[in-house]
């Protein structure tokens, strides 16, 4: 049993690494393409972000290993990949419930993260990418990382979802991580100042906490920054 775990473990931790190169890789080609020369001189700063996100997705690849491991030998989730187990309607009602389940938990963990302690020990790793880049979107500390690869799995325990619906959240989660670091605004003005972009996190959101770090730390919504008073609107960039 401690083998299969073992081994399913690492594969989970290669699935995670390679997802976040090829995310990550195809933001900053991106970057390249649209804002040629916004990382010129940070080829260093780019390699140690490359370093960081690769030892946390060693990381988040053991409780994942776990879950899978699990899912197919124990049954022991609330993954379901039976379409007919829950009625249509629950398929994106359960992504929304993951997503705003993360979101709080990444608020709550984030703010923590800033008080001036646990900052130094593992946060500044983080805020070391000055500026971010697409490469940053998991350049965590250990710790830090520890804290984010348990939600989704804990989740998981807790949660229905359907196999397909846990990809989705999976990957709106690795999207937004490469995304919202990458130093520039992909989504239109028109999308971002919309009533609905005035509730979501985009790069241009995100880009104030990296600027002022005592604000906007949110994930996925806006919703925690509003109601706690640390949303800071749009930071040093805006959409095109």
């Amino acid at each position: 049993m401690a083998a299969a775990i073992i081994l399913s473990a690492l594969a989970m931790s290669a699935i995670v690494g390679v997802r976040y190169l090829l995310a990550s890789g195809g933001f900053a080609l991106a970057t390249r393409m649209r804002r040629p020369g916004l990382y010129r001189g940070l080829d260093r700063q780019i390699r140690r972000e490359i370093g960081w996100s690769l030892g946390s997705a060693l990381i988040y690849g053991i409780p994942a290993g776990v879950v899978a491991w699990g899912w197919q030998a124990q049954g022991w989730t609330r993954i379901y990949s039976d379409a007919g187990a829950f009625p249509l309607w629950y398929w994106p009602l359960s992504v929304l419930l993951y997503l705003v389940a993360h979101d709080a938990c990444f608020y709550w963990t984030h703010r923590w993260m800033h008080r001036p302690r646990l900052f130094r020990i593992a946060h500044a790793v983080h805020h070391a990418s000055r500026p971010p880049t697409a490469w940053a979107a998991m350049s965590f500390h250990p710790w830090e990382a520890l804290t984010g690869a348990v939600v989704i799995p804990a989740l998981l325990f807790l949660i229905p979802i359907h196999v397909a619906a846990l990809g989705v959240v999976l990957a709106i989660m690795t999207v937004m991580g490469g995304s919202n670091h990458m130093g520039w605004e992909m989504f239109p003005r028109w999308m971002v100042r919309a009533p609905l972009g005035q509730w979501l996190i985009t790069a241009s959101h995100h880009q104030r906490h990296h600027e002022r770090y005592s604000c906007n730390y949110g994930l996925y919504f806006r919703f925690w920054d509003r109601l706690c008073g640390t949303d800071r609107g749009l930071g040093g960039f805006d959409a095109s």
